[in-house]
């Protein structure tokens, strides 16, 4: 079983930044695609960002220009830098990894989330 453990939320005044970062831990034997999603109060949990274990990377459209999704050579830690942040980013923000467990079992685990708060 693999856990994640994300860090790096807060508040930030509008056109902040922030950095979160998710670590994987546990019984792991390759690591696939990791990703980042939100849920703000009132919506849908939505998708922020992924990355695929060769570096691929999508963006919601709310986000492209603004946030960036890395990993380490490892493939074991994901990062999320967010820029010129606005109100509307306010939510807690998750983790996701989706990862071979062994050679026949593929799984997938969630982070238990860090709350970012945009406000003045």
């Amino acid at each position: 079983q693999v856990q994640l453990v994300e860090s790096g939320g807060g508040l930030v005044q509008p056109g902040g930044s922030l950095r979160l970062s998710c670590v994987a831990s546990g019984r792991i034997d390759i690591i696939y695609d990791m990703g980042w999603y939100r849920q703000a109060p009132g919506k849908q949990r939505e998708l922020v960002a992924t990355i695929t274990k060769s570096d691929n990377t999508n963006y919601a459209d709310a986000v492209k220009g603004r946030f960036t999704i890395s990993r380490d050579n490892a493939k074991t830690t994901v990062a999320l830098q967010m820029n010129s942040l606005t109100p509307e980013d306010t939510a807690v923000y998750f983790c996701n990894a989706q990862y071979r467990l062994d050679a026949t079992r593929i799984r997938v685990s969630w982070g238990q989330g860090t709350q970012v708060t945009v406000s003045s």
